[in-house]
């Protein structure tokens, strides 16, 4: 990206932008420092668990354990390419971030959502094969289609964050620096913008309704079809195996899309600023923490391989 050119196209100082972040709340930011460190180290301890786990158990060699060390990776990115500067913006009066540090953070968090996006969506299909063709799945999930399907949610949600985050730096903003957010995103940068913007603002809409609602529509599809094939189920122990294995999938599509469509998919004209920074701090903070924890208590593979590697490495001192 050439910072330079995207600094003079939009008036932009050299010095880059102040967020603003809970400023106006002082008595409040100790607090969140102090929640929001222990939540990452929550986050970093539990997503790494979850690769490590997955890369050394063979029994979790399978394709959903492939996606769900993809998604850990993908949360322990998100997060660290968030937190680390709310924490320095919490701890200090210093509250700016430079002009390409912000276009970087935009880039790399707008595009590790948008790939969870896509990833949770191909997570949705292995769980309809699962349910549904079982006598199919390993033929069908093949590894080199599982990781033809992660690799192409990875690309493509970078190449839409690569065109949204160019489309949004190109705004001229007349000078202003202020983000009234805790970190670089797109509803809080467009409101420094010093030209109509509707235009843009439809662009991105449209980029947002292709990011979230294609991936909904198909758990949706998927999950529908998981549902008639556990109902033809007659046995009740089936049916609640049947739904175990997708019980903590839907648990984490429904939080993140849920605050994902609050932030991206509602009309600007209805968008508050100060809810947005706390749906925004659930989205990346509370969300990935969670994750590992809904996968883990509700998963009794992960729990074996654990307590198994946990009695290897206390047998072999």
């Amino acid at each position: 990206m050439n910072f330079q050119r995207m600094e003079q196209k939009n008036g932009s100082s050299l010095t880059g932008f102040l967020l603003l972040s809970f400023s106006d709340r002082p008595q409040l930011e100790l607090v969140l420092f102090v929640v929001v460190l222990i939540f990452y180290i929550f986050t970093l301890l539990g997503n790494t668990t979850i690769i490590a786990l997955s890369h050394l158990d063979p029994h979790l060699h399978t394709p959903m354990y492939f996606f769900l060390s993809n998604l850990s990776f993908l949360d322990l990115c998100y997060t660290t390419s968030v937190v680390p500067q709310l924490l320095v913006n919490l701890s200090g009066a210093d509250k700016t971030i430079s002009f390409a540090g912000c276009v970087v953070q935009l880039y790399i968090s707008l595009g590790l959502g948008c790939t969870e996006c896509i990833l949770l969506g191909v997570m949705a299909f292995d769980r309809y094969v699962a349910v549904c063709r079982p006598l199919h799945y390993t033929v069908i999930m093949h590894p080199r289609l599982c990781a033809l399907m992660a690799s192409a949610s990875w690309f493509i949600g970078f190449a839409n964050s690569l065109l949204q985050t160019v489309l949004t730096f190109l705004l001229p903003i007349c000078g202003r620096n202020k983000l009234d957010h805790f970190f670089c995103e797109i509803p809080a940068f467009l409101k420094l913008a010093c030209i109509d913007i509707s235009m843009i603002q439809s662009e991105m809409f449209f980029a947002s309704v292709f990011m979230l609602l294609i991936p909904a529509s198909l758990i949706m599809l998927s999950y529908g079809g998981i549902v008639r094939a556990i109902l033809r189920i007659k046995s009740s122990a089936g049916q609640r195996k049947a739904f175990g294995t997708c019980g903590s999938h839907l648990t984490v599509v429904t939080l993140f899309y849920g605050t994902a469509i609050y932030a991206y998919l509602q009309p600007s004209n209805h968008y508050s600023q100060d809810q947005g920074k706390f749906i925004a701090l659930f989205y990346t903070i509370v969300t990935p923490m969670i994750n590992p924890f809904i996968y883990t208590l509700r998963n009794k593979d992960v729990k074996g391989a654990m307590k198994k590697i946990l009695w290897e490495s206390y047998d072999s001192r």
